[in-house]
């Protein structure tokens, strides 16, 4: 018989099982946009045994979340980690009743569905939790989900806004909890040798950085099709999925691509950029972003709210600066370059080539660092896993997610309001200036 859990039922249950943890709730408070709210103290969870299955839940059963699905149900059956996936949560029935069947079809064992998230966190039997719900409820979820025991993947961007990155960080780094960010270029080979090559100083003190994301299409971006069968009532929990974002009106264009939104995505600067912008933060090692500025238009795609062009400049603290350039009507990206003052870093393929400044070159010698070919998404899953069972650090860390959030929400602030925002990494405010 198909077990799927209704909202009233899942919220009966989670606040059952939260009252207990009440008790044990620290007084750790968080500040976040002038505003005090208690740091959660995560429940117990028994450590997964060296032989003991992972048991997992996901948490949006959209395209993301399926993509990742497909990936994760067949580690066990190749040996590549053993793990299940017994729990889905998903607020839209179509979605939740095709990925159950599909999920029970491919790992052959039984899987419980939930329209309320909560009732999945609530269960004993977990230890970890991917989320690929939409960009406005990534910040909840996961502190629900840290609270809750578990370890966590959270898709990217890590937040929707800055102050819930800020908050978020500090309720990863208050509880023995492992959050991996889902930017899964930080695994690329390229990438770890630049950073091995700057450490040793054979770029001398690096200056400038350049990276892209563009692609583009006839009709626009992220035009999703649209399930005229789901609208509010039976098919869909409206009101729970815009949850954080709060009250707005029916609109099926907003449901079915919600990236398209200011309201729920930054677009192409929290879905594309940072996939580029991490990794490269990652190798250059700059510290903090302190200024940023931004600038693009709707050049093509007249009826997308959010932009399909957007340049970004990025200053940090250890006096390096990065320009980005995005796009969703032009394939033609900047190349990836990272330039410093006695040599150059190509890191357009999979290679990492050195070629020196011209007046270094009778010191320096060029050099290429043959990369190597990785699925780097799956590289990603893999790492967490290990991580959920060693309790090593993961790789994308909620560090690097904050720091990506910082160029995020500033950089979406100066594109609809103008002007340059700095960030202050010591009192972790921004400022318009």
């Amino acid at each position: 018989m198909e077990q799927v859990h209704s909202a009233d039922t899942s919220r009966r249950a989670f606040l059952a099982s939260t009252a207990a943890l009440a008790g044990v709730a620290v007084a750790c408070k968080a500040t976040v946009g002038g505003s005090e709210a208690p740091i959660p103290k995560s429940s117990g969870r028994k450590p997964v045994g060296p032989d003991e299955t992972i048991h997992m839940g996901l948490i949006g059963c959209g395209g993301m979340g399926n993509g990742h699905l497909d990936g994760l149900v067949k580690y066990k059956s190749s040996g590549k980690e053993n793990v299940e996936v017994v729990a889905l949560a998903e607020v839209c029935k179509p979605r939740l009743d095709a990925t159950l069947q599909k999920c029970r079809e491919k790992q052959g064992i039984t899987v419980d569905g939930y329209r309320d998230y909560k009732q999945l966190l609530a269960r004993d039997d977990l230890h970890a939790v991917l989320i690929a719900s939409p960009e406005h409820w990534h910040a909840k979820m996961a502190e629900d989900a840290i609270e809750a025991g578990l370890d966590v993947y959270l898709e990217k961007p890590m937040t929707l806004r800055l102050k819930d990155a800020l908050r978020l960080k500090r309720v990863v780094d208050n509880n023995d909890r492992r959050l991996q960010v889902g930017t899964q270029y930080m695994l690329w080979p390229k990438f770890h040798e630049a950073k091995k090559l700057i450490a040793a100083g054979a770029i001398g003190k690096p200056t400038l950085s350049q990276t892209s994301y563009c692609r583009n299409s006839k009709d626009g971006e992220w035009l999703y099709s649209i399930d005229e069968n789901v609208k509010p009532g039976e098919m869909l929990d409206w009101e729970a999925w815009l949850g954080p974002a709060g009250p707005h009106e029916w609109d099926t264009e907003v449901y079915h691509r919600w990236r398209r939104y200011r309201d729920f995505s930054t677009g192409i600067v929290g879905d594309l950029l940072v996939h580029q912008m991490t990794p490269m933060m990652m190798a250059l090692d700059p510290g903090w972003p302190v200024r940023v500025t931004a600038s693009g238009g709707h050049y093509v795609d007249k009826k997308m709210e959010n932009h399909d062009q957007v340049f970004l400049t990025i200053e940090f603290e250890k006096e390096q600066t990065m320009v980005v350039a995005g796009s969703t009507c032009n394939e033609q990206g900047l190349e990836v370059l990272i330039r410093g003052h006695e040599g150059n870093l190509y890191l357009g393929g999979n290679d990492c080539v050195l070629r020196p400044e011209r007046v270094f070159a009778e010191e320096k010698d060029e050099q290429s660092v043959k990369g190597t070919e990785l699925d780097t998404q799956d590289a990603l899953r893999l790492n967490w896993l290990k991580c959920v069972r060693t309790r090593d650090q993961v790789a994308s860390t909620v560090e690097f997610g904050t720091r990506h959030m910082v160029i995020v929400d500033l950089a979406t602030r100066s594109l609809w309001e103008g002007g340059a925002y700095t960030f202050d990494p010591k009192s972790l405010k921004a400022v318009r200036v």
